[in-house]
């Protein structure tokens, strides 16, 4: 006796083939993603955080949406702290008589000042959120808690922690510029050349200079460690 299959049968015997073949992609997108995050940003200096090729968005998967919570808080962030250097630049003061002209400015760049930090503050706690929610594989965590820590925590810790420090030079500005108001008559400014004709009144003002001075050298440092984490270098 000859045994036929039927074709309807060798469509069911062929499904569990297919299937197979069309399995669970999860471990080459985890794989994917955790060697991107390595090589593209972990390995690299600097705060780098590339935008995904269409290609690549492909080939993460759902770890794609994983990776925008890293590009969503650069782009609030780069958006928070573009206006810093125009905001340092217009608060540059070169002589004593730049302290007095641009008093009012400095309170404009400290609010400022204080609405970048603000701002980046709720970026940072947004992109924390997120992140605690996340249910990743141990092997993954591992390499995007480190992704996250060098291009979210670090630069978001450093912009907070230098932003007080600049805001105080300007606090140091404004005072010398209320105490030369009102010891105007005891001071004389011609220039670069600055008299006072109180003793008490010149060690008083070359310690609210020397003040200054110590505030502008903080900046510097804070601005140099600024570009280390940000450019690596």
């Amino acid at each position: 006796m000859k045994f036929m299959l039927r074709p309807h049968l060798l469509l069911v015997l062929a499904l569990p083939l297919v299937l197979a073949a069309c399995g669970n992609k999860e471990p080459e997108q985890r794989a994917a993603f955790s060697q991107f995050l390595q090589t593209r940003i972990i390995d690299k200096p600097g705060v780098r955080v590339p935008k995904l090729t269409p290609e690549e968005a492909k080939s993460f998967g759902d770890y794609a949406t994983q990776y925008a919570i890293i590009t969503d808080f650069n782009t609030g962030m780069d958006n928070s702290v573009k206006p810093l250097n125009g905001l340092i630049q217009k608060g540059a003061v070169r002589s004593l008589n730049d302290v007095i002209a641009h008093r009012d400015d400095f309170k404009q760049i400290q609010t400022g000042l204080n609405d970048m930090g603000t701002q980046l503050t709720t970026e940072q706690a947004k992109a924390d959120a997120a992140h605690a929610q996340l249910k990743q594989p141990d092997d993954l965590k591992v390499v995007y808690d480190k992704a996250y820590e060098k291009t979210v925590s670090l630069p978001a810790n450093t912009f907070k922690e230098i932003l007080p420090q600049i805001n105080s030079t300007f606090d140091s500005s404004l005072k010398i510029a209320d105490y030369v108001t009102a010891h105007k008559d005891k001071i004389e400014i011609n220039g670069a050349i600055v008299k006072v004709s109180d003793p008490k009144v010149q060690t008083e003002l070359n310690t609210l200079l020397q003040d200054l001075t110590v505030q502008a050298k903080n900046v510097q440092q804070a601005q140099t460690r600024l570009q280390t984490v940000m450019l690596g270098r």
